[in-house]
């Protein structure tokens, strides 16, 4: 697994959801995988907690069904600039990455700021077709302050 091909799986992933594709979302994941948003400080201190939690695709699935049929929020957009990936560690199918990123969101009246910054902590897994999928990703932001619903993925 190399790191254009980890380029290229961060990139499919951003673009789904700045392009508002919430239900293609999930399929970045394995069907048993950890999806968790936390903080810096939370992660500093071994804190487990997360602002968001889920242990399987189904419950990404369900998240984004909740978010287009319950869910009352300010519309928004984001925008994610995601740099290069940097391998951290690899076993025979599954590699542990850091990427970093930085989230604009973008209101219904047009204003621009910027959401959040901090980096994605993976294990990704490669299947035998030679797709790419999340085992892990733990969404680790330097703030711990957000201004609005988190409602969007990260």
């Amino acid at each position: 697994m190399d790191v254009a091909r980890l380029v290229e799986l961060n990139a499919a992933y951003a673009r789904a959801i700045d392009n508002e594709k919430y239900e293609d979302w999930p399929g970045f994941f394995l069907e048993s995988c950890l999806y968790k948003l936390t903080t810096a400080e939370n992660m500093a201190k071994g804190l487990e907690a997360g602002l968001i939690y889920a242990d399987s695709r189904a419950m990404l699935q369900d998240r984004i069904s909740a978010l287009r049929k319950a869910n009352i929020y300010e519309r928004q957009r984001y925008r994610h600039i995601v740099g290069l990936p940097t391998v951290l560690a690899r076993t025979d199918n599954t590699v542990e990455v850091e990427t970093p990123f930085l989230i604009v969101r973008i209101m219904r009246d047009g204003a621009t700021n910027v959401f959040a910054t901090g980096c994605y902590r993976d294990k990704v897994r490669g299947n035998g077709d030679g797709t790419l999928h999340f085992a892990e990703r733990i969404v680790i932001c330097d703030s711990s302050r957000f201004d609005t619903l988190v409602a969007i993925p990260f």
